[in-house]
């Protein structure tokens, strides 16, 4: 079994891979193991994901990292695939001599998380019970107005994660978020948002 080391944001981040990934990759070959880096929370910059990767490289198979593109400090201008390029140099600069980019690979969901989410807004009845008035049709009109959910902005206004505390009261990331994304299922998380399956087609391919 291929031992994988996500690096990851947060504790909906531990969640997500543990229900969601793991028993998928698990069945390819691939053990999936989040490390949530100690005091991460938040301020999350090139330097220190690149950081936390580099100190798992030399305990893992593999390592990639599963954090948001919108809480990035320091994207400047880049686009997703520009700060993982900028993150696995990083890393390079750390590691430098053993550096093989086969084994350590940066990952950044755009635009965060809660994208994940809007693949199948149905499914927000399933783990609510309570949604109010008009809650579901209108994730639906905010779902319709994107290509893909990772299409969804990401301002302080209309980030994917705004929408949904707008719409559905009490919504907690940590709380809900794993449990939202195990009810719609990779299958349709993956054929909705091609950015998340290219990234975990990668990761399946590890198992050989």
């Amino acid at each position: 079994m291929i031992r994988l080391a996500v690096s990851v944001e947060g504790e909906t981040e531990v969640d997500f891979v543990n229900m969601v990934l793991a028993p998928h990759l698990r069945s390819k070959g691939v053990d999936p193991i989040p490390i949530l880096p100690h005091g991460r929370g938040g301020n999350i910059r090139v330097e220190r994901v690149a950081s936390a990767m580099a100190e798992l490289f030399w305990n893992f198979d593999y390592v990639t990292s599963l954090v948001d593109f919108y809480g990035f400090m320091d994207k400047d201008n880049d686009a997703p695939c520009q700060l993982e390029r900028r993150i696995d140099d990083a890393v390079g600069q750390r590691i430098r001599s053993s550096w093989d980019e086969s084994r350590i690979f940066a990952y950044v969901q755009l635009h965060e998380f809660e994208a994940l989410l809007f693949s199948d807004v149905h499914r927000f009845s399933a783990v609510f019970d309570d949604l109010p008035d008009g809650a579901l049709a209108r994730l639906l009109e905010v779902r319709r107005h994107f290509g893909s959910p990772e299409d969804i902005n990401d301002s302080s206004a209309t980030a994917p994660s705004k929408r949904i505390s707008q719409l559905v009261p009490g919504y907690s990331k940590r709380l809900h978020g794993p449990d939202l994304a195990a009810e719609i299922g990779l299958s349709v998380i993956r054929s909705e948002c091609n950015r998340f399956n290219g990234w975990l087609t990668r990761l399946e391919s590890l198992g050989g």
